[in-house]
């Protein structure tokens, strides 16, 4: 999964590619590196941003869509809190929603995605973006995500989402010390238990920067992003969200050639 944040504030690539020609531009280079999909988000979730308004996301984030249409049929997902923007995306060509609150931001959440009848992404995330990262804690991390995950997966079920159609997300880094974080990625596999697909997204995290402090630049961390991205490949994870995609899937082609001689 290729990251196309169309956004002026987010993490690593903020402003970047914030016009619908640079991040078309950028959708291309990241189907060519070998991306089999792309997420597109107008509204950034890094620790501290703040919300933006429906109408600006909707500004941001549809005519990327409409321009990547264009060109190409990959598969896009829509990164987004808000179920307006969903709908909106789903209507002009996205085929997947990724809902960093787990579908609880808003009373329709649930209801919306049973509508969209689209693969979701539900993700853990411990408080909101503007906040997560003051003091997050958990006498048990890696329990308490997947007990968050399953309830989470059940209300979907209930509200009509096919369970098919579920794609789970433990969130690292979204309400979670290093610590948190290190247990989640070595917890990978029981979460792969729930009996759902994975996606994690670790690329250029500050996880990474809590490690080797040298990598303040998110750009810097591209070593430590494919450690973590391997990694959580070993144990199953179904897809990688990531912004440096050919590096990545070159790392992963020459470690299952390697797994493969074991």
């Amino acid at each position: 999964m290729g990251v196309l944040n169309v956004t002026p504030d987010s993490f690593s690539d903020g402003g970047r590619f914030a016009g619908v020609e640079a991040a078309a531009a950028q959708a291309r280079r990241l189907i060519a590196d070998g991306a089999d999909l792309l997420d597109i988000g107008g509204e950034s979730t890094r620790p501290g941003a703040a919300p933006v308004s429906l109408q600006t996301e909707l500004d941001r984030v549809l005519p990327v869509i409409e321009a990547i249409r264009a060109f190409s049929d990959i598969p896009l997902s829509i990164d987004t809190l808000k179920p307006e923007v969903a709908r909106a995306a789903l209507a002009r060509g996205a085929d997947v929603w990724n809902d960093i609150s787990g579908l609880t931001a808003a009373p329709d959440s649930l209801s919306t995605a049973a509508d969209l009848a689209c693969p979701v992404v539900i993700m853990h995330m411990q408080g909101k973006p503007a906040t997560m990262q003051d003091a997050p804690q958990y006498e048990d991390v890696v329990s308490e995500v997947a007990a968050y995950l399953a309830a989470r997966a059940a209300a979907a079920v209930a509200a009509g989402v096919a369970k098919s159609a579920i794609w789970l997300d433990p969130g690292i880094g979204f309400g979670k010390t290093l610590a948190h974080n290190l247990a989640l990625m070595n917890g990978l596999g029981g979460l792969s238990a729930l009996g759902f697909p994975l996606l994690l997204g670790v690329s250029r995290k500050r996880t990474v920067m809590a490690i080797d402090p040298t990598a303040k630049d998110p750009k810097d961390r591209l070593g430590g992003s494919l450690a973590l991205a391997l990694h959580g490949a070993a144990q199953g994870v179904a897809a990688l969200r990531v912004h440096d995609v050919r590096e990545t899937v070159q790392a992963l082609k020459v470690w299952a050639v390697l797994k493969g001689l074991a």
